[in-house]
């Protein structure tokens, strides 16, 4: 078996290396100039922001070390259980509202949606954070409510341990004025393998899932509905004639038009010259009678 040369490796090694430094640093560039950067290098200004470290990403992900419960990848932050707030308490779903527009049934918050409420319901602190920056940080429990005890200044929308306390960024627990999220396809009764059992929805459309790999995988392509291979019937009309100048109605010109009117009336009354019908075999048919 062929082997690199250890020039080769080591080149590919290091491309490899400056590409996963170059993707990360642009990810964490796209964030640095938004208020989603907490830490204390340049941003926006007026932000929330601590003085303890100037990661920028920390405050979210982890490279390693992060939540294995989490729904989203690489968490580094406390989720709440069952659907209720990290820091305690519960939620108030869009279903407290009882609008008659709503007929599915709403689930417990979950997924992407409790991740991001971790910092934006205010129940727990901002610098609640499971991996946290330097050697020997890790702490499966992130803090508790208050976190890192990282020092915040409180000049923006944070109190002294980090909790969003105002601003457009805090949501609450109060989810009622907000979209409505956790919504159940099918307005409930679909599990998760595509089975329905009790669809209060009657003009839901289920999509259809295949396993690939052992894992449900939903919203699969549906074949196409054969052709049918009866051809195609046209019916094509040759425009109207254009009408003659007047010069052209003679006495002459008037008893021919009116013969050719009156056999045109009789074959059609026979039906020798009657219009076809699209249930024709021929592909293209075109009208017997023409406009005059």
């Amino acid at each position: 078996m062929a082997q690199w040369p250890r020039e080769v490796g080591a080149a590919s090694a290091a491309v490899l290396a400056a590409l996963f430094l170059g993707l990360s640093g642009t990810a964490q560039a796209g964030i640095n100039d938004t208020k989603h950067n907490l830490g204390s290098g340049t941003g926006p200004t007026g932000r929330n922001q601590v003085t303890d470290t100037a990661e920028v990403c920390v405050f979210c992900h982890t490279p390693h070390g992060g939540s294995t419960t989490a729904p989203v990848p690489l968490w580094n932050k406390r989720l709440g259980a069952n659907g209720t707030p990290a820091g305690g308490g519960s939620y108030t779903t869009y279903a407290s509202l009882q609008t008659p527009s709503l007929d599915g049934s709403v689930a417990p918050v979950g997924g992407i949606s409790l991740a991001c409420l971790s910092c934006h319901d205010g129940t727990q602190a901002m610098d609640n954070i499971i991996n946290s920056p330097g050697s020997g940080g890790l702490n499966a429990d992130g803090g508790g409510t208050n976190g890192q005890a990282f020092t915040w200044n409180t000049g923006g929308t944070v109190n002294a341990v980090g909790q969003l306390t105002s601003g457009a960024a805090l949501i609450g627990t109060d989810l009622s004025n907000d979209h409505p999220i956790g919504i159940q396809y099918c307005g409930g009764g679909m599990d998760n393998t595509g089975a329905i059992t009790n669809c209060r929805d009657q003009d839901f459309n289920p999509a259809t899932t295949a396993t690939i790999n052992g894992n449900q995988s939903s919203g699969s392509i549906p074949a196409r509905p054969a052709r049918s291979s009866a051809p195609t019937c046209r019916c094509t009309c040759a425009p109207a004639r254009p009408r003659p100048p007047a010069r052209w109605w003679s006495a002459a010109a008037a008893t021919t038009r009116t013969s050719r009117r009156a056999g045109l009336a009789r074959r059609a009354r026979t039906g020798s010259r009657a219009r076809p019908s699209c249930a024709s075999p021929t592909p293209t048919v075109r009208c017997a009678l023409r406009a005059t």
